[in-house]
C-alpha cells in the first residue's frame, strides 16, 4: 500500500481522511512494514466501507487486514439504526461466526510424548475435515431449528459438552434473536450432516504448547502455564453460513435501489437495519452464529472422547470461545451520546476490556480472552481485551496472521507432501485429507503473526498474554 495516501497518527495507527463519498475517516492499525505489505484493495475496500449509510466514528482495519469480499478481512465498522444505519452481509462474510475456542488440558509435552502419533491419528479419524466433510450427527427439521435457536446450549442439553463450557462462550453459548424461519431450506440441507466437522480452508484443530507468558495475572486467570498443552479449534457455520451469505448478498443488491442506497461496491450489498430485509438477515445470521457455536461444542465433545481414550488422566476445560465473523448489537458512547450500534467484525475478534458486563463474572475484572490463530505450523497467541480498545475500535482486535498471497499462488509455490515432511522434522504433525489444502495453507502464504500481534498490543487493541507453539495440526 502506498503510504503517501495515509496520515500517520502513531507508529501503529494510520488514518485516511474523508474524501469522495466517505462519511467518516478510515483507520488502519499496523506498523509500517505491515501497511506496506497490504495490497491496495485494503485501501479501496476500507474507504468504501466508510461511505456506507449510518456508519459512525470510523471504518477500521486490523493489523492482519487483507483483501476480502466487500469488507476487507480484518475490517470493523459500526452502524446506528437511528441514523439510517445498514447491515451488510459482506461485512460479516460467508463463514458466519467462524471463530476459535481454546481448551487447557493440564498435560505437558512429556505426558503426551509416548502417544503423540496415536493422538494425532485418533483426532484426525474422529473429527471429519475437508471439503464436503460430514459427521455422524444427522439432524431432522425439528432438531435443525432447535439447534439454530439453541447454539452450544442445544449441544450441551443433548450431552455434547459440559454446562460449565457455557460460561466461557460469548453470549453464554446462545445468541438471542435467531430466526430459523429466515434460513432457507437449501441452507439447512447443506448443514444436515455437517455438525461436528471442521470443513476446509484455514480451519484447523491444533494441540499446542504454551511456550511464553507475557502477562502473568491474565495467564493465571486463563489457566495458562508454560510447558502445558492446550487444544484450539478453529471453524464456523460450514455450508449453512455460506448459503445464507450468498442468498442475502443477492437479495440486498437487488433491494438497494428501493431503499435509496447507492452502493460504492456491489460486494458491499446492505439493507437498512430496521427494514424487513435487514431484520430477516439478522435473524438468519444469528441462527448461523448459533450453528457455529453448536459445531465447536460438538467438536469439543469429540476431542474430549479421544483424549479420554488416549490420555485417560486428561481433563479438558474451556478457556474461551469467540467468533470473528459477526454483527453484534452493542452499546458505545459516540460524541458523548450513548448508542446501541450494530458492530460488524469481519475477520476481527471481539475484545471486551475489564469491567464489561458481557463478560462472565470470573473474567470481568481482567478482560476477555482474544484468541489469535497463526498459520499452519507457526505460533498462535492469546491476548486480553483492554479498556482502550472500547474507544479505539469498538472493542475489536485482530484474528489471525492474515494472508500474504492467494491460495492459488500458494498451491503453485509449495507442495503439500513436502510441507508435511518439513513440519514433521520440526516436531509438528500435520494430518489432512488434502495435499493441495496443505499447500494452500503454507506458513509462507501468511504474514508474520508475531508482527500482527505486536502491532495490536502496541496499538492498545488487546494485550499479549501467551504464545502457543503447535505440536499436532488437523487441517481441512
Amino acid at each position: 500500500m502506498d503510504l503517501a495516501r495515509l496520515q500517520q497518527a502513531s507508529a501503529v495507527e494510520w488514518r485516511i481522511g474523508p474524501h469522495g463519498r466517505m462519511r467518516v475517516p478510515a483507520v488502519i492499525f499496523a506498523d509500517e512494514d505491515l501497511v506496506r505489505q497490504m495490497d491496495d484493495k485494503v485501501y479501496e475496500q476500507i474507504t468504501h466501507v466508510a461511505a456506507l449509510p449510518g456508519i459512525v466514528q470510523a471504518a477500521y482495519a486490523m493489523p492482519d487486514a487483507h483483501w476480502g469480499y466487500g469488507f476487507p478481512i480484518g475490517g470493523v465498522a459500526a452502524f446506528d439504526a437511528d441514523e439510517g444505519g445498514v447491515v451488510s452481509a459482506g461485512g460479516v462474510g460467508f463463514d458466519i461466526s467462524c471463530g476459535v475456542r481454546t481448551l487447557h488440558t493440564g498435560l505437558t509435552v512429556a505426558d503426551i510424548a509416548p502417544v503423540k502419533q496415536k493422538l494425532a491419528d485418533r483426532l484426525f479419524a474422529s473429527i471429519p475435515a475437508g471439503v464436503g466433510s460430514s459427521g455422524k450427527l444427522r439432524l431432522n427439521s425439528v432438531d435443525m431449528d432447535a439447534m439454530l435457536r439453541g447454539g452450544a446450549c442445544w449441544a450441551v442439553e443433548r450431552g455434547y459438552g459440559s454446562p460449565a463450557d457455557l460460561e466461557r462462550i460469548e453470549e453464554r453459548g446462545c445468541v438471542a434473536g435467531a430466526a430459523p424461519e429466515h434460513v432457507s431450506e437449501a441452507a439447512k440441507r447443506r448443514q444436515r450432516d455437517e455438525l461436528g466437522t471442521l470443513g476446509s480452508g484455514n480451519h484447523y484443530l491444533e494441540l499446542q504448547e504454551v511456550t511464553q507468558i507475557y502477562d502473568v495475572p491474565a495467564a493465571d486467570r486463563f489457566r495458562l502455564r508454560v510447558g502445558e498443552l492446550v487444544v484450539s479449534i478453529h471453524c464456523g457455520s460450514r455450508g449453512l453460513g455460506h448459503q445464507i451469505g450468498t442468498e442475502f448478498l443477492k437479495a440486498m443488491v437487488l433491494a438497494a435501489p428501493a431503499h435509496g442506497i447507492d452502493l460504492p461496491d456491489r460486494e458491499l450489498a446492505c439493507a437498512p437495519i430496521d427494514s424487513a430485509l435487514g431484520q430477516s438477515y439478522l435473524g438468519a445470521m444469528r441462527a448461523a452464529t448459533n450453528c457455529a457455536l453448536a459445531n465447536r461444542e460438538v467438536i469439543t465433545h469429540l476431542v474430549r472422547q479421544v483424549f479420554a481414550d488416549v490420555v485417560p488422566d486428561s481433563h479438558l476445560a474451556l478457556v474461551y470461545d469467540v467468533s470473528h465473523n459477526t454483527c453484534k448489537q452493542e452499546s458505545y458512547t459516540v460524541d458523548g451520546k450513548a448508542k446501541r450500534l450494530y458492530v460488524h467484525r469481519k475477520g476481527a475478534t471481539r475484545a471486551f476490556g475489564p469491567g464489561h458486563p458481557g463478560l462472565p463474572p470470573e473474567l470481568r475484572d481482567i478482560g476477555q480472552p482474544v484468541i489469535v490463530g497463526g498459520s499452519m505450523g507457526t505460533a498462535s497467541y492469546i491476548l486480553v481485551g483492554t479498556e482502550a480498545s472500547h474507544q479505539l475500535a469498538f472493542s475489536s482486535a485482530c484474528h489471525g496472521a492474515g494472508r500474504a498471497m492467494s491460495r492459488h499462488q500458494a498451491s503453485r509455490t509449495w507442495h503439500g507432501r513436502a510441507l508435511v515432511d518439513e513440519l514433521a522434522a520440526q516436531g509438528v504433525l500435520i494430518r489432512s485429507p488434502s495435499s493441495r489444502g496443505v499447500a494452500e495453507e503454507a506458513p509462507g502464504a501468511y504474514k508474520d503473526v508475531r508482527a500482527v500481534v505486536d502491532a495490536a498490543d502496541r496499538a492498545g487493541l488487546a494485550r499479549k498474554v501467551a504464545r502457543l507453539r503447535p505440536l499436532v495440526c488437523i487441517k481441512g
